[in-house]
């Protein structure tokens, strides 16, 4: 398809653009951005065109204020399908770090309890969290049979285990486990690429990070969710590690070779597909359902992790917040056209963000609708939303920040040594496996985190509740 041009995001209100239909989409491309934040969007608008195109698509192809380049879709894109009218599922739509997502967990200490004891705090973190691209994780699964039930079950299988707390299970989307899940549908070497990294971050810009509370801006949805001012929390984020990966590439595989028997032709091959219907369609939910339960019990682990060392050096406990995923595909209701529909809503880089008294959640934050955590950047901010009624988007929203440059740039134009001094010198507290990797996510290289959030408010797509800045941080 022809490439968009500037001219041809038209402004429908504010923080809203529209991509108009051209030849080969099914619907328009819409974007949530700012003027600003739309100068990085680049190449990444192309992607929105390219998933216009998907078969069943409705609505419109969505990209959120914190879009950049992805495989096939954009990451912060949002698309759904209807599966009654041959509505397809992408893994393209959900990425190789399936159910990558955030938790947040809450402490019962302020900042000046934690303050003397806090590099305690860091050394212990940093030598119980396994973190890095190989393996190595905090609980080694005991063979096949209980992988299997990680991937079945979750984390409702963690807690089984003693691996957490009641709280765990009614604070994480889903409940701590997708009940659709089919652990036939993963290979036999996904499962090989999973069985040592349960309990680990991995690499990239995953981390764990403690954090303060810095600004409320929505008392009552904080008192909810379990933040108050000057609180100390801990954010968490990482995925499926390799096991997630490889059932992407599996199942891209799988779909490419059956698109031509469904008569399905995309503009980008990474746009494999098949009918969410389908035997591949079904296997890959399957298979995708059972990573995102594995990334899960990942955090599960980590959770438990630094609640041992929080116990420990500051006497403290950890209450989880909440858990959402921001990359995956999940068969919804939502009423499009005037009517309820059955629609595979892939979310790749977008949070779900269900509005107050939606079914799916729990009683004690059906008034508040739903916390939507957003990781921002080293020595910048993170942010806490709430699902708002009417949201756009099948009630999806931004992820993070954004990134606006290559790890390799990064890593070109600050040193690893040079940056940890620099946010050292900031008061963040820093433990990196390596200096390269945390160069290579420096906050230069990402967007202004609380632009994205703003245009996301302004868009209509949440409404923020705090805001957190870091205290210290573990990067892979």
């Amino acid at each position: 398809m022809d490439l968009v041009q500037s001219e041809d995001l038209v402004a429908e209100r504010p923080f809203r653009f529209r991509i108009a239909q051209r030849a080969g989409m099914r619907v328009p491309g819409v974007v949530f951005a700012s003027d600003e934040l739309l100068r990085d969007a680049g190449k990444s608008l192309d992607q929105v065109v390219n998933v216009a195109s998907l078969p069943g698509i409705v609505g419109a192809s969505y990209a959120m204020p914190d879009i950049h380049w992805g495989y096939g879709f954009p990451i912060g894109g949002v698309a759904a399908t209807d599966v009654a009218d041959g509505g397809v599922v992408s893994p393209g739509g959900v990425g190789f770090d399936i159910s990558c997502g955030v938790r947040l967990l809450a402490a019962d200490c302020d900042r000046a309890a934690l303050r003397p004891v806090l590099p305690a705090v860091m050394d212990g973190l940093g030598e119980a969290v396994p973190r890095g691209a190989g393996p190595g994780g905090v609980w080694k699964p005991r063979g096949a049979r209980e992988l299997t039930r990680m991937l079945a079950d979750g984390c409702r299988y963690a807690l089984e285990q003693g691996h957490g707390e009641e709280r765990d299970l009614r604070r994480c989307e889903d409940g701590g486990a997708v009940p659709d899940a089919d652990p036939e549908q993963v290979a036999a070497r996904a499962r090989e690429r999973g069985l040592g990294q349960v309990g680990s971050l991995g690499s990239g810009n995953h981390f764990l990070e403690v954090q303060r509370v810095a600004e409320v801006y929505d008392e009552e949805a904080a008192e909810a969710y379990g933040l108050a001012a000057d609180q100390v929390c801990v954010m968490i984020h990482c995925g499926s590690r390799g096991l997630g990966h490889q059932i992407c590439s599996d199942h891209v595989r799988a779909m490419e070779g059956a698109m031509a028997r469904y008569g399905i032709r995309v503009p980008d091959r990474q746009l494999a597909c098949a009918p969410a219907d389908s035997d591949e369609g079904r296997r890959y939910l399957g298979a995708m359902a059972a990573a995102a339960n594995y990334a899960r019990v990942n955090r599960q682990l980590l959770t438990e992790a630094a609640r041992r060392v929080f116990r420990t050096e500051a006497g403290a406990h950890l209450s989880l917040v909440y858990d959402v995923s921001h990359n995956l595909a999940k068969i919804e209701t939502h009423e499009v056209d005037g009517g309820r529909r059955r629609l595979c809503v892939h979310r790749k880089g977008a949070t779900r963000a269900f509005p107050p008294g939606h079914p799916e959640l729990p009683e004690d934050l059906a008034g508040a609708g739903q916390p939507v955590l957003i990781p921002g950047t080293m020595g910048t901010a993170s942010h806490v939303l709430a699902g708002v009624p009417g949201g756009d988007a099948f009630h999806s929203t931004c992820h993070g920040a954004g990134r606006v440059m290559s790890r390799h740039r990064a890593a070109r134009i600050v040193g690893g040594k040079q940056l940890r001094a620099a946010l050292e010198a900031d008061g963040v507290a820093v433990r990196p496996r390596s200096p390269k990797g945390l160069a290579e996510e420096t906050p230069e290289a990402y967007k202004d985190v609380d632009a994205v959030v703003d245009a996301s408010e302004g868009a209509g797509l949440c409404r923020k509740v705090a805001r957190l800045v870091p205290l210290g941080v573990v990067k892979g």
